[in-house]
């Protein structure tokens, strides 16, 4: 692991300790579980909008073979 100091305000500061003794975990645990949670939550996001901008990219191609009669020449029958 990195040492790595933050600046928390009073408020998340006073909030995070709550959280540390409610659960008893230590903060930099708990710190450490909300960046993978956000940096998960921002793959996904970028998962999702790869996906979205991909979708229907072949809809007007003309040179591409048709593929339902292509599945029907690979039955047996």
């Amino acid at each position: 692991m990195v040492r790595t100091q933050i600046y928390l305000t009073e408020e998340e500061r006073t909030g995070l300790m709550a959280l540390a003794e409610s659960t008893g975990k230590k903060q930099s645990e708990l710190i450490r579980e909300a960046v993978d949670c956000y940096i998960a939550r921002f793959d996904e996001s970028r998962r999702s909008a790869a996906l979205n901008s991909a979708a229907g990219m072949w809809k007007d191609r003309q040179d591409l073979p048709d593929l339902e009669a292509l599945r029907k020449s690979w039955d047996r029958g």
